[in-house]
């Protein structure tokens, strides 16, 4: 049994890693400022004996250096973060607080206290709108928006710490993260999201665009499956891992499965053209592969 120790622990991908540690045995401390996190996402745990959760801002640091210097876990997996694109354009100055400072501050609190191993929750968004796909991790990074940049800058910045001070680190590009208890609407929300609300509320679905726009979906317990792997990973490089199923699909496909009536609005600002993650390291370094197929997915969340 390890003790972990996650930052935005009543978000989406945050209570489902907080569920998956505590069916592996892990005795968990969870953090989360509930500026978009979800206390119902954790109702399920709160009264289980080997959780335990506080309320707090990573970004402040003074709390959060005294809670790792108190609990001293194995590991820190920060998903905490300003995750809303658009939001990130409208408020630059929030986005580097919530992101780019909370990672510093995660990093210098490691450190401090020696906690051997830090999980990133990155993004695809660092690749912003790449001319090769599949994606590598490799590939240009050419972010197209302040949260792009942020998650960038971020991994270089924990693999500075890590080079300093003997950290291992891992990080984790998520493609398009999907799932029950994705916000709708709210911070994090993909196009699956979006058709289903708009579905569930009898509204046309809006592409933006054309719609042969392509996406590789990860269905929430792929990726959070990929973070309790990057958890124990024997290999410890610092190498960054792309989180994807591996295969895409066009947003008017996505539209199909969903159903219903369709409208088109113009191409949003900042969105890549497509997505597709070349998932050959995550298999090597982690022994991980997708297990949910996106109309799976899809049908298991029109089915709740």
């Amino acid at each position: 049994m390890a003790k972990i120790l996650v930052t935005g622990a009543a978000g989406f991908i945050g209570s489902h890693t907080v569920d998956q540690l505590l069916a592996a045995g892990h005795a968990v401390w969870g953090v989360d400022n509930f500026r978009t996190g979800k206390r119902e996402n954790l109702t399920q745990v709160l009264l289980h004996e080997a959780f335990a959760l506080r309320t707090l801002d990573v970004a402040e640091g003074n709390a959060f250096f005294d809670l790792v210097g108190e609990l001293r876990p194995d590991v820190i997996i920060h998903l905490a973060a300003l995750v809303s694109v658009p939001e990130s354009i409208a408020n630059p100055v929030l986005n580097d607080r919530l992101n780019l400072r909370a990672t510093r501050i995660v990093a210098e609190a490691a450190c401090k206290h020696q906690v051997p191993r830090i999980v990133f929750a990155s993004s695809a968004a660092v690749y912003g709108d790449s001319a090769v796909c599949p994606i590598a991790e490799d590939a240009p990074k050419n972010p197209l928006t302040p949260y792009g940049s942020a998650k960038l800058a971020s991994e270089v910045q924990l693999l500075g710490y890590a080079a300093k001070f003997g950290l291992t680190v891992r990080c984790l590009r998520y493609f398009n993260v999907y799932g029950p208890r994705m916000a709708i609407p709210g911070a994090y929300v993909t196009v699956i999201g979006v058709f289903l609300d708009q579905r569930r509320r009898g509204l046309p679905l809006t592409i933006h665009g054309d719609g042969s726009q392509t996406r590789d979906f990860t269905h929430v317990r792929d990726a959070v499956r990929a973070n309790l792997l990057a958890m124990d990973s024997a290999i410890a490089d610092g190498r960054a891992l792309n989180i994807g199923r591996g295969r895409n699909l066009s947003v008017a496909q996505i539209a199909a499965m969903i159903g219903g009536p369709v409208i088109h609005l113009e191409r949003r600002p900042g969105d890549a053209r497509d997505t597709l993650a070349d998932i050959a390291q995550a298999r090597e370094v982690l022994g991980w592969a997708p297990e949910v197929a996106t109309a799976d997915g899809i049908r298991e969340l029109m089915a709740n």
